[in-house]
């Protein structure tokens, strides 16, 4: 159904609604194990008698970004009304209708400072997070990542929802996006056929991807330069970072890629696989000259150091404006993690590279955000219309959660006629906001949290460790500055307020 417009109904008539409010009227799926102890629930702001009359923000998605966006806007008085379809209109990959469902692996990455990702966690948890807050209630032992029992982490943040008198819980299906009020989007990379369909209604089929195929990007520091050269085909430039080939390198090279194990497709994916997006083992597969016709042909490239034509050649192509990362350009893979380590760092200048992203295909619903986003994560075409979590692409639960944080966030404050707020470019979420509205619309990919999104220290660091110290301590600071410019301080009660 059409999900009704926020003007239909004010936030006085949610008690009578006879909809989803509180823990206590939920379904089975939020029963708690016999012992387990009872968190406490969420803080939040109390309420101003100011604004209760605001309309509501309508938010699409219970996932993370949904669920964070949700608390966040409702902390700052704004009421809410959050849309999830689940049990009712299930998905290929849940298998409850619990809100903040992980439905792939149970580790958020990293939890260390000195990564980006634990970077961002730690960002996060500065801004009063609520996903992060759940994450740590539900920790499970994983050494330096943070991984999550899925079920308490889920039945967490229902429970903080469901018992927020701010935030009303609509377990029905979104077809449309709502034409009038303030809108958060935030439907994830399974979004319904029906909403995908009006989503490229507005924003234009060509700026909607159902399916992303991508290419590892690698850590421009930790190449060997040595054994790369600079150049674009036919002379035309110094674009790319060439790896070249010899007969023999190749031909180990083609050999560990076909035997290589691949991840199986899930049921529910059924990938086409075009030209333009084919992963490179399957290309290989139809020969062993293929790709050397296709991404490795060698044609229009001379070596420098042998000024001949190379047998093969891997090119890198820059990520970032700063290049402190590189594409693998062509390599879009549905190799294993472990096995794309393996053969990847076959590629001369690649034995000891790292790697900021590793490739990937699947099914993932997602808009060309360079097009679509501004900073504050409000559409371009509508400025009551936001967009958060891995729709806007990115990819990951923390980096879902820390645009769901922002949408959250601006979307509170327009209600309340307030200035929105974009984070500093110098920190691990704001250089996803930078990855999402400053990247080349033609070549845009979904991306992790990775340090070559931040920008280049004024002062050069070569020190690897060095460097990436002066790169976290420069986020802490610049993130506790604009906390306090921008009024971006976490929430908190002056008391704990009564509950109904």
């Amino acid at each position: 159904m059409k999900a009704p417009d926020p003007s239909e109904r004010t936030s006085t008539s949610r008690a009578s609604s006879g909809r989803e409010r509180r823990s206590a009227s939920i379904s089975p799926w939020l029963t708690r194990p016999e012992g387990e102890t009872t968190l406490e629930p969420l803080p939040s702001f109390i309420y101003n008698p100011r604004i209760v009359s605001l309309l509501p923000i309508t938010i699409i998605g219970g996932g993370l970004a949904g669920c964070e966006a949700a608390i966040q806007a409702a902390r700052r008085g704004v009421p809410v009304r959050l849309y999830e379809m689940r049990p009712h209109v299930p998905t290929p990959a849940h298998r409850t209708g619990g809100l903040a469902e992980l439905v792939c692996s149970n580790s958020l990455r990293s939890d260390e400072p000195t990564t980006a990702p634990g970077l961002l966690k730690e960002e996060l948890r500065r801004l009063g997070s609520a996903v992060i807050s759940a994450a740590d209630a539900a920790r499970v032992p994983a050494g330096s990542a943070l991984a999550v029992d899925r079920e308490a982490f889920s039945r967490t943040l229902t429970e903080w929802i469901s018992g927020e008198p701010g935030i009303e819980v609509v377990r029905e299906e979104v077809r449309d996006v709502p034409r009038k009020g303030i809108v958060i989007v935030a439907s994830g990379p399974l979004t319904s056929d029906a909403l995908s369909d009006d989503l490229a209604a507005i924003f234009g089929r060509k700026n909607l991807a159902f399916y992303d195929a991508i290419s590892p990007i690698v850590e421009a520091e930790t190449l060997d330069t040595s054994r790369l050269f600079r150049a674009s085909r036919y002379g035309k430039g110094e674009d790319y970072l060439n790896c070249p080939m010899t007969r023999d390198e190749y031909t180990a090279f083609y050999n560990a890629l076909v035997s290589a194990e691949v991840v199986p497709e899930r049921p529910f994916e059924n990938i086409p696989y075009f030209e333009g997006c084919m992963p490179i083992e399957v290309m290989a597969a139809r020969g062993v000259d293929t790709l050397r016709f296709g991404p490795m042909k060698p044609v229009g490239l001379v070596d420098p150091r042998t000024n001949r034509r190379p047998y093969a050649v891997v090119q890198l192509r820059p990520e970032t404006r700063s290049a402190a990362l590189y594409n693998i350009v062509g390599f879009q893979t549905k190799l294993a993690y472990p096995e794309q380590r393996r053969v990847f760092r076959m590629i001369p200048g690649l034995e000891k590279v790292e790697f900021a992203r590793l490739g990937s295909l699947h099914r993932n619903t997602f808009i060309c955000a360079p097009a679509i986003l501004g900073e504050t994560l409000q559409t371009r075409a509508r400025g009551t219309l936001f967009l958060a979590g891995q729709i806007t692409g990115v990819e990951g639960y923390v980096e879902s959660a820390a645009m769901g944080w922002i949408a959250g966030v601006n979307a509170a404050r327009l209600s309340l006629k307030e200035q929105l707020i974009v984070p500093p470019a110098t920190t691990v979420i704001g250089s996803m906001v930078g990855h999402l509205t400053r990247s080349v619309p033609e070549s845009f990919q979904p991306m992790n949290a990775a340090f070559g999104l931040l920008p280049s220290l004024l002062q050069p660091v070569s020190d690897r460790e060095a460097r990436r110290n002066a790169l976290v301590a420069r986020a802490r600071a610049d993130l506790a500055g604009w906390q306090a410019e921008a009024g971006a301080l976490p929430t908190a009660p002056a008391r704990t307020r009564e509950r109904a």
